[in-house]
């Protein structure tokens, strides 16, 4: 593939900072950062395009707070105009990561996300016996930044751009030279794009037929259990060599009909059901919502606001019997 290169001045250019503005502030227009910023939104706008033009942005000023949904994670927020900053390169980069990308990646890309993941792990348990699933390890944290940089190497040519990135890169590690904050809009694109090095690997040189994956969560499906247990030993090789990647211990290696665990769900042949976390995920929310409306710190309105993205999850899967059972145990609206 053709390395892009001449993208550095569109990066910077006022149009695309003010759209980057827009992106960020969408969904978050009364906060105090963003109504400061768009207080002096040209002032604000001309002082990130000057930083850009002499290759001295202002980053590294991160917010770091807890978070357990449904896991305990450590989110790094950059401050607003580093996220403006975030926006404006991806706008630009963001199709070029994007046709490096495989057919079957499905997060961090238009038109994809989990909907479409497990529609299509559906369809390949319905043609294979067998699948392999893992995850990596501290995705994140794990993260080789000067492999990352390597990586952009063969897809960007600008040097400007590529010195950003090594920029971003250096604001944030774990330990020398590893990690990508989780929270952070580049981090999500970069950390998918990583792994694509992997997908080209497993399509191309495994010629691995049926395999998707959605961030550090891969499923590879084949006709017999032996076929996998080989390419198990090729990946936990070339992850480590390649990447600095180790997989987590729970290998999950077993017959697509007893269903396939993923991004929160079992996946059947012939049917979607909740995972066992996301019921328990599903009831504990949906208590504390509606004792947060009975307890007054919430409208009805409030409360709505909340419940619709909770059914919303649910509604993917064949789990009616399951939300009337919990509606009827512990809801007060109903």
């Amino acid at each position: 593939m053709k390395r892009a290169g001449n993208l550095y001045e569109s990066i910077a250019a006022r149009e695309n900072l003010r759209l980057a503005f827009c992106k960020a502030a969408r969904g978050k227009h009364d906060r105090q950062e963003v109504i400061q910023f768009r207080e002096a939104l040209e002032d604000n706008l001309a002082k990130l395009q000057q930083q850009l033009v002499r290759q001295k942005p202002d980053i590294g000023h991160y917010h770091f707070f807890q978070v357990r949904d449904p896991k305990p994670r450590s989110i790094c927020a950059a401050s607003f105009p580093e996220r403006v900053l975030h926006h404006a390169v991806m706008n630009i980069c963001e199709p070029v990561l994007d046709r490096y990308a495989i057919h079957d990646s499905y997060a961090c890309r238009k038109g994809k996300g989990s909907v479409r993941a497990l529609e299509r792990a559906r369809w390949f348990t319905r043609k294979n016996n067998w699948y392999l699933k893992l995850d990596i390890r501290r995705y994140f944290d794990s993260i080789d930044q000067e492999t990352v940089i390597r990586l952009l190497c063969r897809r960007f040519k600008d040097k400007p751009l590529l010195h950003l990135f090594e920029d971003l890169l250096a604001t944030y590690h774990t330990e020398p030279g590893k990690g990508l904050p989780i929270g952070n809009l580049i981090s999500q694109h970069l950390a998918n794009f990583y792994l694509g090095h992997f997908d080209h690997w497993i399509k191309e040189t495994l010629r691995v037929r049926c395999y998707l994956r959605y961030m550090d969560d891969f499923i590879l499906f084949a006709e017999n259990r032996l076929q996998l247990r080989q390419h198990l030993i090729s990946l936990r090789a070339f992850l480590d060599t390649q990447l600095r990647l180790q997989p987590k211990d729970n290998v999950q290696l077993n017959r697509c009909r007893h269903g396939v665990p993923f991004l929160g769900f079992r996946v059947y042949p012939s049917r979607l059901k909740l995972g066992v976390r996301s019921k328990k995920r599903f009831r504990v929310k949906f208590r504390q919502y509606e004792q947060k409306f009975l307890a007054g710190q919430w409208t009805e309105k409030e409360l709505i606001r909340h419940m619709e993205p909770l059914f919303g999850f649910s509604f993917i899967a064949s789990s009616h019997g399951f939300r009337k059972h919990v509606i009827q145990r512990y809801g007060v609206l109903s």
